[in-house]
């Protein structure tokens, strides 16, 4: 269910501004990316990649928690116990593959193996597992531990480029929203000019100071306003609904705009001190910093530590175990080197083919990622500079068609003016009037551009503001 709130009722209730009620219909373009950075649903979702790194972050830890293990076995048939077995240890996994442990042993039982027969009480003992070849420097768990670590710190870069991604999306329809306005209002006030202009015609030719197709003229050109203007109100509905897709409140309230509430007049100083476009353009643009360098750095570093592990897979399999033995761990001279269990194992495939086309494999990733951030440094420096010198065009644009609006309308004056005297026609003024409004609807077609091309400047960037 859409819920129909002013933003009125919006500003009142997140910051409590006591204003007039003229003041309050109007939606400024920093308020209004305010509300989608804070509330839009997928903005909400880009959080929840951070939320995921800091699971997944979580899970690589739990390699390295300490593990209780509990064995116990037992055989009895016909009144004859054949075994009763109790093996506990307790284990502590290390950085670098060592494991540290203690085990206690019980075992009973007419039919036992020879080799587990313990002391009455039990057989205690404490020792150590090291992998001296593959899994010491680097191992399963310590290259997830490590990748998640990175995949944590990419995640922010992500959400980043997300929240900048809708925040980009949404000044697009806001500056689209302002350009149905104006273009409303341009043809609200040239229907009262053409209004005007039919009254006095019609008043004309009841004195005979006009003919009566002076008044056909004047009401075809009422007629076209009249036509310009619905469409223009169809256009500013269309924009208004659309721009409502990305204000909503909290608990996922989704927020229709009145029809009263109208953009900022004055938006060029506000987006300007939103976007920080003064900085954006002045300052060089340092590309490393980038969220989407930033990220491809992190996602080369997961690279990394993933061809190392399957270059450590290349090594043999030496694993030593030493546990010293004792029936009393309460005495601590009884731990000596004389009672003691160990062995080692050692494995290693004759020809490694698997091993090596892991690696192969890895390091083809690698040099993937290594050819995507050279591309991807090319595009982002080559992109803001065009957009960067695109903007410089629009301020000489901007000043061009405000000096052709401003002709306009002085050759539009001066056609009135012999209009009023017989030196002219009403077919002439329609004229000069229909080159004014082309060339207004052009200045606002203009305005649009320049205020997309800062847009997408900002997104370029891909920048995060603070809103």
């Amino acid at each position: 269910m859409r819920y129909l709130l002013t933003v009125l009722c919006i500003c009142f209730g997140a910051f409590g501004f006591a204003q007039t009620e003229e003041l309050s219909n109007v939606l400024r373009f920093d308020e209004y990316l305010g509300y989608v950075k804070k509330f839009h649903p997928i903005v909400k979702q880009a959080e929840l990649v951070i939320d995921e790194s800091q699971a997944k972050l979580m899970k690589s830890r739990g390699a390295f928690d300490p593990k209780l293990e509990v064995d116990y076995d037992r055989k009895k048939f016909k009144n004859t116990e054949y075994f009763d077995r109790l093996n506990g240890m307790f284990k502590i996994p290390t950085w670098f593959g060592v494991e540290l442990k203690a085990t206690f042993e019980e075992n009973t039982g007419d039919f036992l193996n020879p080799q587990a027969f313990v002391p009455e009480d039990g057989l205690y003992s404490a020792g150590v597992s090291i992998p001296l070849g593959q899994g010491l420097l680097i191992n399963n768990r310590m290259a997830a531990l490590k990748q998640a670590k990175l995949f944590r710190e990419q995640a922010k870069a992500d959400r980043d480029i997300y929240v900048n991604k809708i925040l980009y999306e949404a000044s697009l329809l806001y500056f689209k929203w302002l350009q149905a306005y104006n273009e409303l209002q341009l043809f609200e006030n040239f229907l009262v000019n053409a209004q005007q202009r039919y009254q006095g015609v019609l008043k004309g030719v009841e004195v005979g100071e006009n003919a009566e197709i002076d008044a056909t003229e004047a009401r075809i050109a009422v007629n076209n306003r009249k036509l310009s203007l619905e469409q223009s109100r169809v256009k500013l509905m269309k924009t208004a609904l659309e721009l409502s897709n990305f204000l909503w409140l909290e608990n996922n309230v989704p927020v229709e705009l009145q029809p009263n509430v109208v953009p900022d007049m004055d938006t060029e100083p506000i987006v300007d001190a939103t976007f920080n476009i003064a900085r954006l353009r002045s300052e060089e643009t340092i590309i490393e910093s980038h969220p989407k360098m930033v990220s491809l750095d992190y996602k080369l570093q997961s690279l990394e530590v993933d061809t190392r592990l399957k270059a450590n897979k290349l090594l043999p399999r030496i694993d030593v175990e030493y546990n010293f033995i004792t029936e009393t761990p309460e005495v601590a001279r009884t731990f000596n080197t004389a009672d003691y269990k160990g062995g080692f194992n050692i494995s290693f495939p004759l020809f490694l083919r698997k091993e090596r086309g892991d690696l192969k494999l890895a390091r083809i990733k690698q040099n993937d990622t290594e050819f995507e951030i050279d591309a991807t440094r090319i595009n982002l420096k080559n992109k803001i500079n065009a957009l960067k010198q695109e903007l410089q065009s629009y301020v000489v644009q901007n000043e061009i068609t405000q000096q052709m609006v401003s002709d306009y309308q002085r050759m539009l004056q001066a056609e009135e003016r012999k209009f009023q005297l017989g030196e002219s026609s009403l077919f002439l003024v329609n004229s000069r009037e229909s080159k004014l409004i082309d060339g207004q609807l052009k200045a606002i077609e203009i305005q649009n551009k320049f205020f997309s091309t800062k847009a997408k400047l900002f997104n370029s960037l891909a920048v995060n503001p603070e809103l």
